[in-house]
Protein backbone atom coordinates (compact mmCIF):
# COMPACT_ATOMS: atom_id res chain seq x y z
CA UNK A 1 0.00 0.00 0.00
CA UNK A 2 2.86 2.53 0.03
CA UNK A 3 2.24 3.28 -3.53
CA UNK A 4 -1.21 4.42 -3.30
CA UNK A 5 -1.97 7.70 -5.06
CA UNK A 6 1.62 7.51 -6.47
CA UNK A 7 3.12 6.12 -9.91
CA UNK A 8 3.70 3.00 -10.06
CA UNK A 9 6.93 2.14 -12.73
CA UNK A 10 6.89 -0.44 -14.96
CA UNK A 11 9.03 -3.06 -13.82
CA UNK A 12 10.55 -3.66 -17.05
CA UNK A 13 12.99 -1.33 -19.64
CA UNK A 14 10.55 -0.56 -22.76
CA UNK A 15 13.89 1.36 -24.44
CA UNK A 16 15.30 -1.97 -24.34
CA UNK A 17 12.39 -3.97 -25.72
CA UNK A 18 11.90 -1.40 -28.34
CA UNK A 19 15.73 -0.95 -29.25
CA UNK A 20 17.21 -4.79 -28.89
CA UNK A 21 13.88 -6.57 -29.84
CA UNK A 22 12.27 -4.57 -32.28
CA UNK A 23 14.67 -1.91 -33.73
CA UNK A 24 18.01 -4.02 -34.42
CA UNK A 25 16.12 -8.08 -34.92
CA UNK A 26 14.50 -8.63 -38.03
CA UNK A 27 12.43 -11.49 -36.60
CA UNK A 28 10.85 -9.47 -34.54
CA UNK A 29 10.41 -6.48 -36.61
CA UNK A 30 8.70 -8.38 -39.08
CA UNK A 31 6.77 -10.40 -37.01
CA UNK A 32 5.14 -7.56 -35.31
CA UNK A 33 4.53 -5.41 -38.79
CA UNK A 34 2.76 -8.64 -40.34
CA UNK A 35 0.42 -8.87 -37.35
CA UNK A 36 -0.19 -5.04 -36.51
CA UNK A 37 -1.04 -4.39 -40.44
CA UNK A 38 -3.14 -7.38 -40.85
CA UNK A 39 -5.02 -6.53 -37.92
CA UNK A 40 -5.36 -2.89 -38.98
CA UNK A 41 -6.76 -4.02 -42.40
CA UNK A 42 -9.56 -5.53 -40.99
CA UNK A 43 -12.71 -2.92 -40.81
CA UNK A 44 -15.20 -2.29 -37.55
CA UNK A 45 -18.60 -2.02 -38.25
CA UNK A 46 -21.04 -0.83 -35.64
CA UNK A 47 -24.19 -2.25 -34.07
CA UNK A 48 -27.19 -1.02 -32.26
CA UNK A 49 -28.18 -5.24 -31.13
CA UNK A 50 -28.60 -6.37 -35.05
CA UNK A 51 -29.22 -3.23 -36.83
CA UNK A 52 -25.46 -1.91 -38.29
CA UNK A 53 -25.07 1.85 -37.68
CA UNK A 54 -23.24 3.25 -41.13
CA UNK A 55 -22.91 6.93 -40.66
CA UNK A 56 -23.30 6.85 -37.14
CA UNK A 57 -20.45 9.65 -35.49
CA UNK A 58 -18.96 6.88 -33.81
CA UNK A 59 -18.42 5.44 -36.47
CA UNK A 60 -17.18 7.93 -38.31
CA UNK A 61 -14.98 8.56 -35.16
CA UNK A 62 -13.10 5.39 -35.61
CA UNK A 63 -12.98 6.02 -39.44
CA UNK A 64 -11.07 9.50 -38.87
CA UNK A 65 -9.59 9.57 -35.07
CA UNK A 66 -7.42 12.37 -35.43
CA UNK A 67 -6.29 14.44 -38.03
CA UNK A 68 -2.91 12.47 -38.67
CA UNK A 69 -4.51 8.96 -38.24
CA UNK A 70 -6.90 6.75 -39.93
CA UNK A 71 -8.38 3.54 -38.26
CA UNK A 72 -5.72 1.75 -39.52
CA UNK A 73 -2.79 3.44 -38.36
CA UNK A 74 -4.73 3.81 -34.90
CA UNK A 75 -4.77 0.09 -35.04
CA UNK A 76 -1.72 -0.89 -36.24
CA UNK A 77 -0.61 1.70 -33.33
CA UNK A 78 -2.27 -0.24 -31.13
CA UNK A 79 -1.40 -3.55 -31.78
CA UNK A 80 2.61 -2.16 -32.13
CA UNK A 81 2.65 -1.27 -28.48
CA UNK A 82 0.97 -4.17 -27.11
CA UNK A 83 3.33 -6.67 -28.92
CA UNK A 84 6.33 -4.37 -27.86
CA UNK A 85 5.54 -3.58 -24.50
CA UNK A 86 2.70 -5.30 -23.02
CA UNK A 87 0.52 -2.54 -22.83
CA UNK A 88 -1.17 0.23 -25.07
CA UNK A 89 -2.91 3.99 -23.87
CA UNK A 90 -5.40 5.69 -25.71
CA UNK A 91 -6.17 9.12 -25.33
CA UNK A 92 -10.07 10.26 -25.86
CA UNK A 93 -10.24 14.58 -26.65
CA UNK A 94 -13.89 16.05 -26.44
CA UNK A 95 -14.61 19.01 -28.03
CA UNK A 96 -14.00 21.83 -28.38
CA UNK A 97 -10.66 20.66 -27.11
CA UNK A 98 -10.32 18.84 -29.89
CA UNK A 99 -7.83 20.14 -32.33
CA UNK A 100 -9.71 18.59 -35.49
CA UNK A 101 -13.72 17.88 -35.11
CA UNK A 102 -16.70 16.83 -37.14
CA UNK A 103 -19.21 19.54 -38.26
CA UNK A 104 -21.60 19.93 -35.43
CA UNK A 105 -19.50 18.90 -32.52
CA UNK A 106 -20.53 19.74 -29.05
CA UNK A 107 -18.85 20.23 -26.15
CA UNK A 108 -18.77 16.92 -23.90
CA UNK A 109 -18.82 14.85 -27.34
CA UNK A 110 -15.33 13.12 -27.98
CA UNK A 111 -14.29 13.70 -31.27
CA UNK A 112 -10.54 12.63 -31.28
CA UNK A 113 -8.46 9.55 -30.19
CA UNK A 114 -4.90 9.55 -29.59
CA UNK A 115 -2.71 6.43 -29.01
CA UNK A 116 -0.19 7.22 -26.43
CA UNK A 117 3.52 6.18 -26.07
CA UNK A 118 4.08 3.49 -23.15
CA UNK A 119 7.06 4.10 -21.65
CA UNK A 120 6.20 7.52 -20.90
CA UNK A 121 2.51 6.39 -19.26
CA UNK A 122 2.84 5.35 -15.64
CA UNK A 123 -0.56 4.52 -13.24
CA UNK A 124 -1.66 5.80 -10.39
CA UNK A 125 -2.99 3.66 -8.33
CA UNK A 126 -6.50 4.78 -5.95
CA UNK A 127 -7.17 3.76 -2.35
CA UNK A 128 -8.64 0.34 -3.41
CA UNK A 129 -5.58 0.05 -4.92
CA UNK A 130 -7.36 0.10 -8.73
CA UNK A 131 -6.11 3.19 -11.03
CA UNK A 132 -7.69 6.26 -10.29
CA UNK A 133 -5.52 7.93 -13.02
CA UNK A 134 -2.72 8.19 -15.33
CA UNK A 135 0.70 10.38 -15.46
CA UNK A 136 2.32 11.13 -18.79
CA UNK A 137 5.57 12.08 -18.90
CA UNK A 138 7.63 13.81 -21.18
CA UNK A 139 10.83 16.33 -21.58
CA UNK A 140 10.15 16.56 -17.86
CA UNK A 141 6.74 17.56 -17.81
CA UNK A 142 4.04 15.30 -15.94
CA UNK A 143 0.75 15.85 -17.57
CA UNK A 144 -1.74 13.46 -14.77
CA UNK A 145 -4.51 11.96 -16.68
CA UNK A 146 -7.83 11.63 -14.69
CA UNK A 147 -11.63 11.83 -14.84
CA UNK A 148 -14.06 11.33 -17.79
CA UNK A 149 -13.85 13.10 -20.87
CA UNK A 150 -17.75 12.61 -21.73
CA UNK A 151 -20.26 11.13 -19.45
CA UNK A 152 -19.21 7.17 -19.20
CA UNK A 153 -16.21 7.78 -21.04
CA UNK A 154 -12.89 7.72 -18.40
CA UNK A 155 -10.09 9.59 -20.90
CA UNK A 156 -8.12 6.72 -20.78
CA UNK A 157 -8.39 3.23 -21.82
CA UNK A 158 -5.97 1.21 -20.68
CA UNK A 159 -5.80 -2.28 -22.99
CA UNK A 160 -2.66 -5.04 -21.09
CA UNK A 161 -2.14 -8.45 -21.71
CA UNK A 162 -2.00 -10.76 -19.32
CA UNK A 163 0.87 -10.49 -16.31
CA UNK A 164 0.71 -13.65 -14.03
CA UNK A 165 2.93 -11.17 -11.34
CA UNK A 166 1.80 -7.59 -11.89
CA UNK A 167 -1.77 -5.67 -11.49
CA UNK A 168 -1.16 -2.79 -13.43
CA UNK A 169 0.92 -3.67 -16.52
CA UNK A 170 0.62 -6.49 -19.11
CA UNK A 171 3.52 -8.63 -20.43
CA UNK A 172 5.42 -8.25 -23.72
CA UNK A 173 5.84 -11.06 -25.61
CA UNK A 174 9.24 -10.02 -26.27
CA UNK A 175 9.96 -10.78 -22.43
CA UNK A 176 9.22 -14.32 -22.96
CA UNK A 177 11.07 -14.32 -26.06
CA UNK A 178 14.26 -12.54 -24.48
CA UNK A 179 16.88 -15.19 -24.35
CA UNK A 180 15.73 -16.36 -28.10
CA UNK A 181 16.10 -12.56 -29.56
CA UNK A 182 19.62 -12.22 -27.30
CA UNK A 183 20.37 -15.25 -28.98
CA UNK A 184 19.64 -14.57 -32.27
CA UNK A 185 21.18 -10.90 -32.23
CA UNK A 186 24.52 -12.68 -30.92
CA UNK A 187 24.48 -15.41 -33.78
CA UNK A 188 24.05 -12.05 -36.27
CA UNK A 189 26.83 -10.08 -34.23
CA UNK A 190 29.21 -13.51 -34.30
CA UNK A 191 28.33 -13.69 -38.32
CA UNK A 192 29.40 -9.97 -38.58
CA UNK A 193 32.19 -10.60 -36.49
CA UNK A 194 33.97 -13.74 -38.70
CA UNK A 195 33.27 -10.91 -41.89
CA UNK A 196 34.88 -8.22 -40.57
CA UNK A 197 38.07 -10.84 -39.30
CA UNK A 198 38.14 -11.93 -42.75
CA UNK A 199 35.70 -14.44 -42.48
CA UNK A 200 38.12 -17.07 -41.10
CA UNK A 201 38.70 -18.64 -38.11
CA UNK A 202 40.59 -17.04 -35.54
CA UNK A 203 44.58 -18.05 -34.43
CA UNK A 204 47.39 -17.80 -32.59
CA UNK A 205 51.13 -16.74 -33.55
CA UNK A 206 53.69 -18.86 -32.16
CA UNK A 207 57.65 -17.75 -31.70
CA UNK A 208 59.73 -20.76 -31.82
CA UNK A 209 63.19 -18.89 -32.10
CA UNK A 210 65.53 -19.77 -29.03
CA UNK A 211 66.52 -16.57 -28.99
CA UNK A 212 63.58 -16.13 -26.31
CA UNK A 213 60.42 -14.17 -25.96
CA UNK A 214 59.21 -10.75 -28.45
CA UNK A 215 60.09 -7.67 -26.51
CA UNK A 216 57.45 -5.24 -26.03
CA UNK A 217 58.00 -3.18 -28.83
CA UNK A 218 58.20 -6.40 -31.45
CA UNK A 219 54.90 -7.15 -29.43
CA UNK A 220 53.29 -4.08 -30.31
CA UNK A 221 54.24 -3.96 -33.83
CA UNK A 222 53.49 -6.90 -34.86
CA UNK A 223 49.63 -6.47 -32.90
CA UNK A 224 49.14 -3.31 -34.83
CA UNK A 225 50.45 -4.95 -38.33
CA UNK A 226 47.93 -7.39 -37.52
CA UNK A 227 45.07 -5.49 -36.80
CA UNK A 228 45.82 -2.86 -39.82
CA UNK A 229 46.87 -5.09 -42.95
CA UNK A 230 45.26 -8.16 -41.93
CA UNK A 231 41.81 -7.71 -40.36
CA UNK A 232 38.32 -7.11 -41.70
CA UNK A 233 36.29 -7.59 -45.37
CA UNK A 234 38.96 -5.45 -47.29
CA UNK A 235 42.16 -7.77 -46.47
CA UNK A 236 40.09 -11.29 -46.94
CA UNK A 237 42.85 -13.57 -48.09
CA UNK A 238 45.86 -11.51 -47.91
CA UNK A 239 48.75 -13.43 -47.28
CA UNK A 240 50.35 -12.88 -44.31
CA UNK A 241 54.35 -12.72 -44.02
CA UNK A 242 56.01 -13.96 -41.29
CA UNK A 243 59.66 -13.34 -39.93
CA UNK A 244 61.94 -15.53 -38.55
CA UNK A 245 61.06 -18.15 -35.30
CA UNK A 246 57.08 -16.96 -36.14
CA UNK A 247 54.67 -19.80 -37.47
CA UNK A 248 50.73 -19.51 -37.52
CA UNK A 249 48.38 -21.96 -35.13
CA UNK A 250 44.76 -22.07 -36.21
CA UNK A 251 42.83 -22.38 -32.48
CA UNK A 252 39.14 -21.47 -33.59
CA UNK A 253 36.50 -23.92 -33.77
CA UNK A 254 34.91 -24.80 -36.81
CA UNK A 255 31.36 -23.51 -38.10
CA UNK A 256 30.24 -26.81 -38.25
CA UNK A 257 31.07 -27.43 -34.36
CA UNK A 258 29.27 -23.87 -33.09
CA UNK A 259 26.57 -24.62 -35.65
CA UNK A 260 25.51 -21.22 -35.52
CA UNK A 261 23.35 -21.03 -38.29
CA UNK A 262 20.78 -23.75 -36.94
CA UNK A 263 21.16 -21.83 -33.82
CA UNK A 264 20.00 -18.70 -35.73
CA UNK A 265 16.85 -20.58 -37.13
CA UNK A 266 15.90 -22.78 -34.04
CA UNK A 267 15.77 -18.73 -32.21
CA UNK A 268 13.78 -17.56 -35.04
CA UNK A 269 11.38 -20.01 -34.79
CA UNK A 270 11.29 -19.19 -30.56
CA UNK A 271 10.80 -15.86 -31.67
CA UNK A 272 7.90 -16.12 -34.52
CA UNK A 273 6.03 -18.79 -31.73
CA UNK A 274 6.24 -16.35 -28.44
CA UNK A 275 4.04 -13.62 -31.42
CA UNK A 276 1.98 -15.80 -33.08
CA UNK A 277 3.17 -15.64 -36.37
CA UNK A 278 3.85 -19.51 -38.22
CA UNK A 279 7.51 -19.79 -39.02
CA UNK A 280 6.42 -20.48 -42.34
CA UNK A 281 5.44 -16.92 -43.61
CA UNK A 282 8.84 -15.81 -42.34
CA UNK A 283 10.63 -18.11 -44.46
CA UNK A 284 12.53 -19.83 -41.82
CA UNK A 285 13.45 -23.15 -43.43
CA UNK A 286 13.05 -26.21 -41.52
CA UNK A 287 9.24 -25.86 -40.80
CA UNK A 288 7.14 -28.49 -42.06
CA UNK A 289 4.61 -28.18 -39.48
CA UNK A 290 1.91 -26.51 -41.92
CA UNK A 291 0.94 -28.62 -45.23
CA UNK A 292 0.81 -25.48 -47.24
CA UNK A 293 0.97 -21.32 -47.25
CA UNK A 294 -2.69 -21.16 -47.35
CA UNK A 295 -3.13 -23.18 -44.49
CA UNK A 296 -0.30 -21.56 -42.45
CA UNK A 297 -2.36 -17.80 -43.39
CA UNK A 298 -5.39 -19.45 -42.28
CA UNK A 299 -4.44 -20.25 -38.40
CA UNK A 300 -2.54 -17.12 -38.29
CA UNK A 301 -5.84 -14.81 -38.57
CA UNK A 302 -7.90 -17.03 -36.77
CA UNK A 303 -5.13 -18.02 -34.09
CA UNK A 304 -3.52 -14.52 -33.61
CA UNK A 305 -4.97 -11.85 -35.80
CA UNK A 306 -8.65 -12.33 -35.17
CA UNK A 307 -8.66 -12.34 -31.43
CA UNK A 308 -6.49 -8.98 -31.53
CA UNK A 309 -9.11 -7.54 -33.52
CA UNK A 310 -12.08 -8.78 -31.36
CA UNK A 311 -9.88 -7.73 -27.99
CA UNK A 312 -10.01 -4.24 -29.27
CA UNK A 313 -13.44 -3.80 -30.65
CA UNK A 314 -14.65 -4.75 -27.11
CA UNK A 315 -12.36 -2.59 -25.70
CA UNK A 316 -13.71 0.33 -27.77
CA UNK A 317 -17.14 -0.80 -27.50
CA UNK A 318 -16.94 -0.99 -23.62
CA UNK A 319 -15.15 2.50 -23.70
CA UNK A 320 -17.11 4.51 -26.42
CA UNK A 321 -20.42 2.58 -26.71
CA UNK A 322 -22.18 4.05 -23.90
CA UNK A 323 -21.72 7.82 -24.66
CA UNK A 324 -25.56 7.92 -26.37
CA UNK A 325 -27.67 5.98 -23.34
CA UNK A 326 -27.33 3.22 -25.54
CA UNK A 327 -25.09 -0.30 -25.90
CA UNK A 328 -23.54 0.05 -29.10
CA UNK A 329 -20.87 -2.53 -30.59
CA UNK A 330 -17.88 -2.61 -32.57
CA UNK A 331 -17.47 -5.94 -35.01
CA UNK A 332 -14.90 -7.27 -37.02
CA UNK A 333 -16.17 -7.34 -40.64
CA UNK A 334 -14.81 -10.79 -41.18
CA UNK A 335 -16.61 -11.44 -44.61
CA UNK A 336 -14.45 -8.65 -46.13
CA UNK A 337 -11.05 -10.83 -45.30
CA UNK A 338 -9.68 -12.54 -48.92
CA UNK A 339 -7.68 -14.92 -45.67
CA UNK A 340 -10.63 -16.34 -44.55
CA UNK A 341 -12.86 -17.01 -47.96
CA UNK A 342 -11.59 -20.14 -48.22
CA UNK A 343 -13.37 -21.20 -44.67
CA UNK A 344 -16.51 -19.23 -46.20
CA UNK A 345 -16.83 -21.42 -49.73
CA UNK A 346 -16.61 -24.37 -46.96
CA UNK A 347 -19.17 -23.29 -44.80
CA UNK A 348 -21.84 -22.60 -47.97
CA UNK A 349 -21.16 -25.60 -49.93
CA UNK A 350 -21.72 -27.27 -46.71
CA UNK A 351 -25.35 -25.23 -45.84
CA UNK A 352 -25.85 -25.80 -49.43
CA UNK A 353 -26.32 -30.36 -49.07
CA UNK A 354 -27.92 -29.73 -45.73
CA UNK A 355 -31.58 -31.11 -45.91
CA UNK A 356 -32.80 -30.83 -42.45
CA UNK A 357 -33.02 -27.13 -41.90
CA UNK A 358 -35.22 -24.49 -43.60
CA UNK A 359 -33.82 -21.63 -46.14
CA UNK A 360 -33.83 -18.75 -42.91
CA UNK A 361 -32.12 -21.28 -41.01
CA UNK A 362 -29.15 -21.92 -42.87
CA UNK A 363 -29.24 -18.04 -43.49
CA UNK A 364 -28.84 -17.44 -39.52
CA UNK A 365 -26.33 -19.90 -39.64
CA UNK A 366 -24.01 -17.69 -41.49
CA UNK A 367 -25.15 -14.27 -40.42
CA UNK A 368 -27.42 -13.41 -42.63
CA UNK A 369 -31.20 -11.75 -41.69
CA UNK A 370 -34.52 -14.36 -42.80
CA UNK A 371 -35.49 -13.52 -46.75
CA UNK A 372 -38.44 -11.45 -46.95
CA UNK A 373 -41.33 -13.40 -47.99
CA UNK A 374 -42.93 -13.38 -51.67
CA UNK A 375 -45.07 -9.84 -52.54
CA UNK A 376 -48.54 -10.58 -53.12
CA UNK A 377 -50.12 -9.02 -56.38
CA UNK A 378 -50.49 -5.70 -55.71
CA UNK A 379 -54.17 -4.36 -56.42
CA UNK A 380 -55.29 -1.24 -57.79
CA UNK A 381 -56.07 1.47 -55.43
CA UNK A 382 -57.80 4.13 -57.03
CA UNK A 383 -57.42 6.63 -54.06
CA UNK A 384 -53.61 6.85 -55.02
CA UNK A 385 -51.87 9.29 -56.78
CA UNK A 386 -48.75 7.80 -58.82
CA UNK A 387 -45.25 9.40 -57.96
CA UNK A 388 -44.64 12.74 -60.17
CA UNK A 389 -44.43 16.36 -59.89
CA UNK A 390 -47.91 17.46 -58.37
CA UNK A 391 -48.08 18.47 -55.10
CA UNK A 392 -50.21 15.43 -53.91
CA UNK A 393 -47.81 12.78 -55.77
CA UNK A 394 -46.80 9.54 -53.76
CA UNK A 395 -49.82 10.30 -51.62
CA UNK A 396 -52.99 8.62 -50.47
CA UNK A 397 -56.34 10.75 -51.21
CA UNK A 398 -59.30 11.17 -48.85
CA UNK A 399 -61.72 8.31 -49.87
CA UNK A 400 -65.26 8.35 -49.24
CA UNK A 401 -66.14 7.98 -45.62
CA UNK A 402 -68.35 4.58 -46.25
CA UNK A 403 -64.87 3.36 -48.21
CA UNK A 404 -62.28 4.16 -45.67
CA UNK A 405 -62.88 2.90 -41.93
CA UNK A 406 -59.61 2.87 -40.50
CA UNK A 407 -58.35 6.09 -41.92
CA UNK A 408 -55.22 4.36 -43.08
CA UNK A 409 -55.99 4.00 -46.52
CA UNK A 410 -57.42 -0.07 -45.78
CA UNK A 411 -61.05 -0.60 -46.06
CA UNK A 412 -62.47 -2.34 -42.59
CA UNK A 413 -64.48 -5.17 -45.45
CA UNK A 414 -61.76 -5.40 -47.53
CA UNK A 415 -58.12 -6.29 -47.95
CA UNK A 416 -56.03 -4.01 -47.43
CA UNK A 417 -54.84 -1.00 -50.20
CA UNK A 418 -50.98 -1.05 -48.33
CA UNK A 419 -49.50 -4.63 -49.99
CA UNK A 420 -46.99 -2.59 -52.43
CA UNK A 421 -45.93 -0.19 -48.79
CA UNK A 422 -45.79 -3.85 -46.86
CA UNK A 423 -43.37 -4.98 -49.51
CA UNK A 424 -40.77 -2.64 -49.98
CA UNK A 425 -40.73 -0.52 -46.72
CA UNK A 426 -41.38 3.42 -46.57
CA UNK A 427 -44.26 4.85 -44.69
CA UNK A 428 -47.40 6.74 -46.42
CA UNK A 429 -47.37 10.40 -45.89
CA UNK A 430 -51.67 9.28 -45.29
CA UNK A 431 -50.35 7.37 -41.86
CA UNK A 432 -48.11 10.21 -40.18
CA UNK A 433 -51.23 11.21 -37.72
CA UNK A 434 -50.53 7.97 -36.70
CA UNK A 435 -48.19 7.28 -33.61
CA UNK A 436 -45.65 5.12 -33.46
CA UNK A 437 -47.32 2.76 -31.25
CA UNK A 438 -49.99 1.83 -34.24
CA UNK A 439 -48.14 2.00 -36.88
CA UNK A 440 -45.88 -0.68 -35.83
CA UNK A 441 -48.66 -2.78 -34.10
CA UNK A 442 -50.73 -2.23 -37.26
CA UNK A 443 -48.49 -2.92 -40.12
CA UNK A 444 -44.89 -4.58 -38.41
CA UNK A 445 -43.86 -7.96 -37.36
CA UNK A 446 -44.26 -8.58 -32.95
CA UNK A 447 -40.61 -8.11 -32.68
CA UNK A 448 -40.15 -4.62 -33.62
CA UNK A 449 -42.08 -3.20 -30.47
CA UNK A 450 -38.09 -4.76 -28.16
CA UNK A 451 -36.33 -2.39 -30.94
CA UNK A 452 -38.01 0.70 -30.73
CA UNK A 453 -36.80 3.29 -28.54
CA UNK A 454 -39.90 3.82 -25.87
CA UNK A 455 -40.04 7.31 -25.68
CA UNK A 456 -41.58 7.52 -29.00
CA UNK A 457 -44.11 4.97 -29.42
CA UNK A 458 -46.64 7.37 -28.55
CA UNK A 459 -45.53 10.03 -30.80
CA UNK A 460 -47.37 10.76 -34.35
CA UNK A 461 -44.92 9.47 -37.25
CA UNK A 462 -45.03 13.23 -38.53
CA UNK A 463 -43.59 14.38 -35.62
CA UNK A 464 -41.00 11.53 -34.92
CA UNK A 465 -39.74 12.58 -38.71
CA UNK A 466 -39.35 15.84 -37.45
CA UNK A 467 -37.07 15.22 -34.63
CA UNK A 468 -35.25 12.28 -36.36
CA UNK A 469 -34.11 15.79 -39.04
CA UNK A 470 -32.95 17.93 -36.17
CA UNK A 471 -30.30 15.02 -35.74
CA UNK A 472 -31.97 13.16 -32.67
CA UNK A 473 -30.41 9.53 -32.60
CA UNK A 474 -33.17 8.24 -31.26
CA UNK A 475 -35.51 9.38 -33.78
CA UNK A 476 -33.29 8.94 -36.69
CA UNK A 477 -32.73 4.60 -35.24
CA UNK A 478 -37.20 4.67 -35.12
CA UNK A 479 -37.92 6.01 -38.79
CA UNK A 480 -35.21 3.82 -40.11
CA UNK A 481 -36.48 0.65 -37.87
CA UNK A 482 -40.07 1.70 -39.62
CA UNK A 483 -39.42 1.39 -43.33
CA UNK A 484 -37.31 -1.61 -43.24
CA UNK A 485 -39.25 -4.09 -45.03
CA UNK A 486 -37.67 -7.09 -42.90
CA UNK A 487 -39.96 -6.08 -39.86
CA UNK A 488 -43.46 -5.52 -42.02
CA UNK A 489 -46.18 -8.72 -41.87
Amino acid sequence: FQNLHRPVWTPRDYQAFAREGFMQNAIVYRCVRMIAECTGSVPLLLYDRDVELEDHPLRLLVRRPNPSQTRADLIEAIVGNLLVSGNAYIEAVAAPDAQWAFEGARKGEVKELYVLRPDRMKVVPGSDGWPEAYEYTVAGRVARLSGEVAPGVPKILHLKLFHPDNDHYGLSPLEAAATAIDLHNTASAWNKSLLDNSARPSGALVYTSRDGNLSAEQYERLKSELETSFQGSANAGRPLLLEGGLDWKSMSLSPKDMDYIEARHTAAREIALALGVPPMLLGIPGDNTYSNMAEAQRIFWRTTVLPLVERIAKALSGWLGHMEGIDLQFEADTDALEALSPERDALWARLEKTSFLSENEKRAAIGYGPRPPAAPTSKFNPHYIPAGNGRESGQFTSAPDDEVADGDGTNADTKPTLIADRKTGGIPKALYNRTVRQFASKYCKGYIQGELPGELLDIAIGDMIDIAKGGDAAAKKCYKLLNQPRFRK
